[in-house]
């Protein structure tokens, strides 16, 4: 059951992180882009914690923490360009 669980979330995880990525390569706009590295990263965070509840072990959430925070800081910031940017146009 837990093999099949596993890579059962790794064609998951990895479907999410290839589309992501696509959308990364290919977005028209720098808002898609960024809208493109926050699913990335929200991916990484999904993958993370699902690893930690299958191998039942908290040793990974100061991880989960820095990845949320990063990816939050990481998304206002680049809205903040983003609105700047628009504003000066």
């Amino acid at each position: 059951m837990t093999t099949f669980l596993a890579v059962a979330l790794v064609t998951l995880f990895s479907v999410t992180a290839l589309l992501a990525l696509i959308r990364l390569y290919r977005g028209p706009s720098l808002i898609d882009r960024v809208v493109a590295a926050d699913m990335l990263l929200a991916t990484m965070v999904g993958a993370v914690g699902a690893e930690a509840a299958v191998n039942h072990h908290a040793t990974t959430l100061p991880v989960l923490v820095a990845l949320s925070m990063l990816g939050f800081v990481g998304t206002v910031s680049m809205v903040r360009f983003a609105v700047r940017t628009d504003e000066e146009a």
